[in-house]
């Protein structure tokens, strides 16, 4: 199935980013907080950036969490839940837009971003993964 590849590239893009959140967290590849120029400045007061880690692996062990989900979902789910679960995949990751974007957006105009642009990237990359999984939940729900 189609959508279940989509789901497993989803993942497996997900699986990179929790390492680089556990093992690398300042870099500015995989989704690492390096980009934001905020993950050096907190070094400067080491209570604000034991809070940032603490922050930042909070983050990676919730993507472990639904990273846990998706795979029994790939691996014992009926194709209709699969579907749902794309939709709901799309859903949710779409709420990056709601609040994480504009914030990111706003870092990036101030210059609190390196690379300049990111935001852009990230906003294109993001609204990619909605697409592919939106649409293939749809398609599939109307081929099913």
């Amino acid at each position: 199935m189609l959508l279940q590849v989509a789901i497993a590239a989803f993942a497996l893009l997900e699986v990179t980013n929790v390492v680089t959140l556990y093992v690398a967290p300042g870099s500015r590849k995989a989704n690492g907080v390096g980009v934001f120029t905020a993950w050096e400045a907190s070094k400067a007061d080491p209570d604000v950036h034991a809070f940032v880690r603490y922050l930042v692996y909070w983050v990676a062990g919730t993507k472990l969490i639904f990273l846990g989900l998706l795979f029994v979902i790939l691996l014992t789910a009926p194709e209709r839940t699969t579907i749902a679960a794309a939709g709901v995949l799309a859903i949710s990751i779409a709420s990056f837009f709601w609040r994480l974007f504009p914030l990111a957006r706003r870092m990036d105009r101030d210059g609190r971003l390196v690379p300049a642009g990111y935001s852009t990237v990230l906003g294109v990359m993001i609204g990619a993964m909605v697409a592919v999984l939106g649409l293939g939940a749809a398609i599939a729900a109307l081929t099913a």
